[in-house]
């Protein structure tokens, strides 16, 4: 069954379609420097890596959301100013593991929508690499059913900014933003943003944004999930 108003329903990952956790960004760190190479310029201190990593997030952070510009693991140590060694960043991802896991309700909504000939899209802003996006996915079963997927630290914009979405309509095959849906947990990035690129946007208000997070803006969302599975009944009267 064709769906003549909706092209495609993308979706953010983080908060969206993983529950959200509070975080200690702290231990974050801590986990993060295990990946640090010492110098002979630095001592072994993890302690005084983790506080110049702390800083570097909030840099690179910042300037997602100030500036809409793109970062990778990668920039993160360049920006603290310390070597790595990407063999090491174990600890780093055993550290996120446990809060990478898939909302129990995505599978039977993304096969709804395949079934009604929607196509299923991914844009997080994020500074991990595609692949471990993609074994999140694989690993809880859901990846086949994703038609396209964009991760800001592939491409040189983050959310909000509308190349962003572009990105994402590009990856499922979609040309025209209002046959687009998106679906997110914050109001700067996914709503707003999504607004602003053409998109209807469904809010998912279950994240608790850290202050420092959010935008000069906050969207209007088009309409609010508690569930995901309330996604194909707001979907209904844009059909």
């Amino acid at each position: 069954m064709s769906a003549p108003g909706i092209d495609a329903v993308i979706f953010d990952w983080g908060g969206t379609l993983t529950q959200w956790h509070d975080v200690d960004f702290h231990a974050e760190s801590l986990a993060l420097a295990q990946a640090v190479l010492a110098t002979p310029d630095t001592s072994d201190d993890h302690h005084a890596f983790a506080e110049k990593l702390h800083g570097a997030g909030s840099v690179v952070w910042g300037r997602s959301r100030d500036h809409q510009q793109s970062a990778n693991i990668a920039d993160l140590f360049d920006e603290a100013g310390l070597d790595h060694d990407p063999a090491l960043l174990s600890a780093y991802y055993d550290f996120w593991e446990p809060h990478t896991l898939t909302d129990v309700e995505v599978a039977p909504l993304f096969r709804w929508l395949r079934a009604e000939g929607i196509k299923v899209g991914i844009l997080s802003n994020t500074i991990w690499p595609r692949e471990w996006h993609r074994g999140y996915f694989e690993r809880d079963g859901v990846l086949d059913l994703i038609d396209g997927d964009v991760y800001s630290s592939e491409i040189p914009w983050t959310k909000p900014a509308p190349d962003a979405f572009r990105a994402a309509m590009d990856a499922v095959g979609a040309t025209d933003p209002a046959r687009c849906v998106y679906v997110g947990d914050r109001l700067f990035d996914d709503v707003w943003g999504a607004q602003n690129a053409g998109l209807r946007a469904i809010h998912v208000p279950h994240s608790v944004i850290p202050a420092e997070q959010i935008g000069h803006t906050e969207g209007q969302p088009d309409a609010v999930a508690h569930r995901l599975s309330e996604i194909p009944d707001l979907l209904a009267p844009w059909r």
